[in-house]
């Protein structure tokens, strides 16, 4: 089932649209003065830069028929020049793509299965890189992917009906001995349409809204220590991230906000995160300005407590059990706790309660 599962997203979480710095009005639904839909043709003579545009802060949301997890939605993450972050959720799981268009290609060069963290992967490469779509966009353009299918422009102002809008779209077909897949696409769209075949079964997913100015929202376990209970009280926080926001930001301000009376202090007033990420070694590392320390005024109970806080949240978050924690890129050390390089704060739930 969780094969299946990804399977299904890899397949459908390839499109999105529209620049944050120059978003077109040709990017919503097509409609007329009584706001009703229309068809929308394929003109001539386009370029990739006109099938992908990429919106900001947009959420797209895709219809499924023939199976559970045919139906997704996706947002864009991360964008910078010619990249962008999408990161699609079809209910059994969330993937991110890292998207490329450059010199007539549009190249997936990173992909994440069961990324439910957020993390800017903009300039990592992966060796298993994949071309959704190539110039010249004409009848006949052909490459063969890394795992041996065909992957080729199969024809052009094709009719293509969506639960969103009729569009003229360009289709692209994907196939081995064993399955084939369409994809359409439209100029200011992006992907509007994806039908799988395979043994007389066929999936299909289709785009159904778009919504601008709609966040990626978060739902967070937030660990806050309260040392005259002795005891580490948990509570689920709602983090809201616009496309390019970084999530050490969101993280250093919720773990400020104080909303029980129960929460002991995590950070102080003037504490930064200055960097947090997941390692390639499987360890979270987070970088704390000095204020972590100087800011704490806590005995070796409650600076405990703190760290413990700190490190049952970004692992639960990030889905791994080890922390790295430094301050100013050295090693943690306060008057109570040291450490040396490499050494690790672990996960560790045992004296934690829920605050609902």
């Amino acid at each position: 089932m969780k094969k299946l599962i990804l399977i299904f997203c890899m397949l459908l979480s390839v499109s999105i649209f529209s620049s944050c710095n120059n978003a077109k009005p040709e990017a919503q639904p097509p409609s007329n003065e009584n706001g009703e839909t229309v068809t929308v043709a394929t003109p001539a003579a386009l370029t990739l830069a006109d099938y992908f545009v990429y919106q900001a802060n947009a959420k797209y949301t895709y219809e499924g028929t023939g199976n559970e997890y045919a139906s997704y939605t996706v947002f864009v993450d991360y964008l910078a020049g010619n990249r962008v972050q999408i990161r699609s959720n079809n209910g059994g799981t969330e993937m991110v793509k890292v998207l490329e268009n450059k010199n007539g290609q549009l190249t997936v060069l990173l992909a994440h299965e069961e990324s439910y963290y957020r993390e800017n992967f903009l300039q990592k490469n992966s060796d298993k890189t994949e071309i959704l779509l190539q110039e010249p966009l004409i009848k006949g353009t052909a490459w063969t992917l890394a795992d041996q299918r065909k992957r080729y422009i199969s024809n052009l102002n094709v009719p293509v009906t969506t639960p969103l809008a009729n569009y003229q779209a360009l289709e692209v077909t994907t196939e081995n001995e064993y399955d084939k897949v369409l994809d359409y696409y439209v100029p200011h769209v992006g992907l509007v349409k994806t039908i799988f075949m395979s043994n007389g079964v066929e999936i299909t997913s289709s785009l159904s809204k778009i919504e601008m100015n709609t966040p990626l929202r978060q739902q967070v376990q937030f660990f806050y220590p309260n040392v005259e209970e002795d005891k580490i009280y948990f509570q689920t926080k709602e983090l809201i991230f616009n496309t390019n926001d970084l999530t050490k930001l969101a993280f250093e301000k919720t773990f400020k906000d104080l909303s029980s009376e129960k929460f002991g202090r995590v950070l102080g007033a003037n504490v930064k995160i200055n960097s947090l990420y997941l390692n390639q070694d499987g360890k979270i590392y987070v970088d704390f300005s000095k204020e972590l320390i100087s800011e704490m005024n806590a005995g070796s109970g409650y600076e405990g407590m703190i760290i413990q806080s700190i490190t049952n949240t970004l692992g639960i978050y990030y889905g791994k059990d080890k922390v790295y924690i430094t301050i100013e890129e050295k090693p943690y050390a306060s008057g109570h706790i040291e450490l040396r390089k490499g050494e690790f704060f672990t996960v560790d739930l045992a004296n934690c309660v829920e605050l609902k």
